[in-house]
C-alpha cells in the first residue's frame, strides 16, 4: 500500500508591507508548497533564499516560481531563486509565472533581462486564465485592485483546493472568485479606513463568512495586526465567523490533509 501523496504550504516569511519588510520584525521570504512533491515557490520576498536554505528546502528541485505583483516585498529575491532553480542558469530548468509589467522592460520589470532566458519557459499571468505545472493547475481568476498589476491564485491538485488572496483592496465579487477549501489571505490592515489597496480584518471577517471555506489562514501582516498579536485576532475570527482560522508563523508548515 503506497503512502497518499502530501499537499503543504510553509510560510517562509509572514510580513507585509513596507513597515514589517525594512524592520524585519517577521521574515518576508514568500511561501514554499510541495503539492504531491511538486515544489513551487510564491512571491520570494527579500530573504527568500536565507529562508529556504535554512528550512533545508532545495531551490534546485523547484518545479516553479510563481509572482503574484512586482512589489519589493513580494519580488526581492525573485532573481537570486531564478538563479538557484536554474544552478545559476546552467541548467535551463523550471517555470515562472509573473504579471506583464515585471518583465516588460518598458514597465520598470523586476526581473532581470539576461536572467529571463534561465527558466525553462516563462508564463505572464493575466485575468481569466490557467496555467498548470504537472498534475497541479491555478487560475487567477481576476485582476485586484492593487498599485500594481497583481492576480491571486486558485489553486488545485488531485487531492485539495485552496486559494490565495494576494493583495488588494476589498471589491463586492472577491469571495466568487476564491471559494476552496482552504482560503490564505493577505491581511495588512487591523482596520479599514486606510487609503491604502490592501485588506484590513473587518474584510477577512466578511470574505469567511461568505466563503464559508474548511479553514482560513491569516498572512503578511502589516504593522497594526502585528501589534494585535495576529493569533488573537485568528482566534476572535474564529470564534465570530464559526470558521477554523489560524495565525501563520515563520517557518510554519500546513498539512492540507488536515482539513
Amino acid at each position: 500500500m503506497t503512502d497518499t501523496p502530501a499537499d503543504t504550504i510553509t510560510f517562509l516569511g509572514t510580513a507585509g508591507a513596507r513597515v514589517m519588510l525594512s524592520k524585519q520584525f517577521l521574515a518576508s521570504g514568500g511561501a514554499w508548497l510541495d503539492l504531491g512533491g511538486i515544489q513551487i515557490l510564491l512571491d520570494p520576498g527579500p530573504r527568500s533564499l536565507v529562508h529556504t536554505i535554512k528550512r533545508k528546502l532545495n531551490p534546485e528541485k523547484l518545479s516553479a516560481i510563481i509572482l503574484s505583483h512586482k512589489h519589493l516585498d513580494h519580488s526581492g529575491d525573485i532573481n537570486v531563486m531564478i538563479e538557484a532553480m536554474t544552478e545559476g542558469g546552467r541548467k535551463k530548468r523550471g517555470l515562472l509565472f509573473a504579471p506583464a509589467d515585471a518583465l516588460e522592460t518598458d514597465k520598470e520589470p523586476v526581473i532581470l533581462r539576461y536572467l529571463q532566458g534561465f527558466p525553462q519557459y516563462i508564463e505572464t499571468l493575466a485575468a481569466g486564465k490557467s496555467y498548470s505545472v504537472d498534475d497541479v493547475t491555478f487560475e487567477t481568476p481576476v485582476r485586484h485592485l492593487h498599485g500594481v498589476e497583481t492576480y491571486g491564485l486558485l489553486f488545485r491538485t488531485p487531492r485539495h483546493t485552496f486559494s490565495w488572496i494576494t493583495d488588494t483592496k476589498y471589491f463586492p465579487d472577491l469571495a466568487a472568485h476564491y471559494k476552496a477549501d482552504l482560503v490564505i489571505f493577505n491581511v495588512v490592515r487591523l482596520q479599514a479606513g486606510l487609503p491604502l489597496e490592501h485588506l484590513s480584518i473587518p474584510d477577512v471577517k466578511r470574505l469567511i463568512i461568505e466563503m464559508k471555506p474548511k479553514a482560513a489562514i491569516l498572512n503578511h501582516f502589516g504593522m497594526t495586526v502585528w501589534q494585535a498579536h495576529p493569533w488573537e485576532v485568528a482566534e476572535k475570527l474564529a470564534d465570530e465567523t464559526g470558521v477554523k482560522v489560524i495565525a501563520a508563523r515563520d517557518g510554519m508548515i500546513f498539512d492540507l490533509g488536515t482539513l
